[in-house]
């Protein structure tokens, strides 16, 4: 924790962090700052969320997503769409699907005999892990805006594609386990 607050403490007096970081970290610590600037987004994401209640208002009924209210929802702030329009029932599932994936990349990382082939897929599993609690958490207003995909569900041709090559190299990694008898 203390490393953490000095870390901190040394980008702010550094000036490593532009004007527009700063301003997402003042609206994350006090989201009623700046409700029509910088919090906007979250405040928005958390409405939409909000009112999709437990089935959600139907797919493409959403009035904060159909409506434009919640900015970069095709990419950024896509949980904000499932979580109104299919509810918490459709944005569980999603979440369910995205811990199976992380599930079987840990039996690969757990079962694989070589250490090369453990670390990659250990990285993969973070990789995932992050982005998945990154993005879920900005749009819940417990993490701050990042900027972050939500993997295999955000839009983006690169992002896309990265997370499709890492389940190839997870795929590889499988494969090249010794066979038992």
């Amino acid at each position: 924790l203390g490393a953490g607050v000095a870390g901190a403490v040394a980008v702010w007096q550094l000036g490593l962090l532009d004007d527009y970081q700063i301003a997402r970290f003042a609206a994350f610590a006090n989201p009623a700052l700046d409700p029509a600037g910088v919090g906007y987004n979250t405040n928005q994401a958390r409405i939409a969320i909000g009112s999709g209640g437990l089935t959600g208002t139907g797919l493409f009924q959403g009035t904060q997503t159909t409506g434009q209210f919640v900015p970069e929802q095709q990419t950024d702030f896509v949980f904000t769409v499932a979580g109104e329009e299919l509810g918490f029932l459709g944005a569980g599932l999603i979440l369910v699907l995205l811990g199976i994936v992380l599930w079987r990349a840990c039996r690969i990382a757990r079962e694989t005999t070589e250490l090369y082939g453990t670390i990659v897929a250990a990285g993969i599993i973070a990789w995932f892990a992050f982005q998945a609690f990154e993005n879920i958490g900005m749009t819940l207003g417990i993490m701050p805006v990042a900027g972050l995909p939500l993997p295999f569900v955000s839009y983006g041709g690169s992002s896309m594609f990265a997370v499709w090559v890492a389940i190839g190299l997870l795929q590889s990694i499988r494969m090249q386990r010794p066979i038992t008898a």
